[in-house]
């Protein structure tokens, strides 16, 4: 680190000046606020000081033997590999000093010799320092937060991971479990409850394979958890998944999940005669500020106002999941079929832009993962 990051009286300053006897005097004035400075007079001399380390401050006169105090400044770099700079310039016209500042200089002095330029340069070389030294305390603390954040990030994509995996291994097992029994209602009940863990697996999974730590790419999530579904329900109808681009939060993700898990389910069983065969539509599009998800089919309709062909567990379980994403479940009829939907709003948090945003990785944006 070329320059400490605590508050120090006793700056180590090189002042480049070809006037020796003036350099001489600036290095009296100095030690008397406790500096200690070295009189330099070339560029070749400055570079080999910095490049040594143990600067604090440069002071740079404009006008020197066969250079100037802008060629030695371009020589040593941009502001983030070196000290700060002080320009000292004897001319009274402020462009050379507004090109000194544009070209990387921190403070500038105009030099007359006086008493009150001395008191300006201590003043402006103790100030840059000062401003300096804030700027690398408040560097390292963001570093920190950088590195507690990816730490965090890491530990979370473990979490997700393993979580993932052990639902897929409970999945496993209740399909293990649903090939050894014959009851069809058993086998029924085994094979919703397998739909509803896989939908709240597929979460897990999105949320460790992408880095937007708290958010879901509901197309990829949602086309993802149809692909399970056709494995675990068989090919006997046919899923289209059309999902526009949204993100949400990983809470709402998962309700929405469960929920289409639900609905396709009981689509399967009830939307068609015994035998026959259909397609089953799962959609997810823009509508406002809110989305609207949707399910249909071109079944034989459904009437919510009827008595449960089944337990009406399923029922429970999405009037439930609509409260949790605060939406409202709609049935209507789309030919000879049926159409469920549920519209829920979209806020702040989905996009990103919560107070928990630094943990999205992208802020704002409701792009695919």
């Amino acid at each position: 680190m070329p320059f400490g990051s605590e508050y120090r009286s006793d700056l180590r300053i090189l002042f480049v000046d070809d006037d020796e006897g003036f350099g001489v005097l600036v290095r009296k004035r100095l030690s008397l606020r406790g500096h200690n400075t070295t009189v330099l007079q070339s560029g070749d001399e400055v570079i080999a000081q910095v490049a040594a380390g143990g600067v604090d401050v440069i002071t740079l006169d404009h006008t020197l033997v066969g250079e100037t105090g802008l060629d030695i400044m371009a020589r040593l770099g941009p502001r983030e590999t070196r000290p700060p700079i002080v320009y000292v310039t004897g001319d009274m016209n402020a462009r050379t000093a507004v090109t000194a500042l544009k070209s990387g200089a921190d403070e500038y002095v105009v030099k007359d010799g006086g008493d009150e330029f001395f008191e300006l340069l201590t003043a402006a070389i103790e100030h840059v320092y000062e401003r300096w030294r804030l700027k690398r305390i408040r560097d390292e603390q963001q570093k920190a937060v950088r590195e507690a954040r990816d730490r965090a990030e890491m530990l979370l994509h473990e979490v997700n991971h393993r979580i993932a995996n052990s639902l897929g291994l409970i999945v496993a097992m209740v399909r293990m479990q649903t090939s050894a029994l014959s009851d069809p209602a058993a086998i029924q009940a085994l094979q919703e409850t397998q739909a509803r863990i896989t939908a709240v697996g597929g979460v897990h999974r999105r949320l460790y394979m992408h880095n937007r730590i708290g958010l879901v790419a509901l197309k990829d999530y949602l086309e993802s958890l149809v692909d399970d579904l056709r494995t675990q329900l068989g090919d006997r109808h046919r899923l289209v998944a059309a999902v526009e681009p949204i993100t949400v939060t990983t809470d709402k993700a998962v309700s929405l999940g469960v929920m289409v898990g639900e609905l396709v389910t009981n689509a399967y069983k009830y939307a068609y005669a015994e035998g026959a065969s259909g397609e089953i539509r799962i959609a997810v599009e823009r509508e406002g500020d809110g989305a609207v998800l949707s399910v249909s089919d071109d079944g034989a309709g459904f009437d919510p106002s009827a008595q449960a062909k089944g337990t009406g567990l399923g029922s429970k379980i999405l009037k439930s999941l609509a409260q949790n994403v605060q939406g409202e479940i709609g049935y209507a009829r789309e030919g000879a079929g049926c159409r469920v939907s549920l519209r829920f709003g979209l806020d702040a948090r989905d996009r990103g832009e919560g107070p928990d945003a630094w943990l999205s990785g992208r802020s704002g944006s409701d792009a695919p993962e």
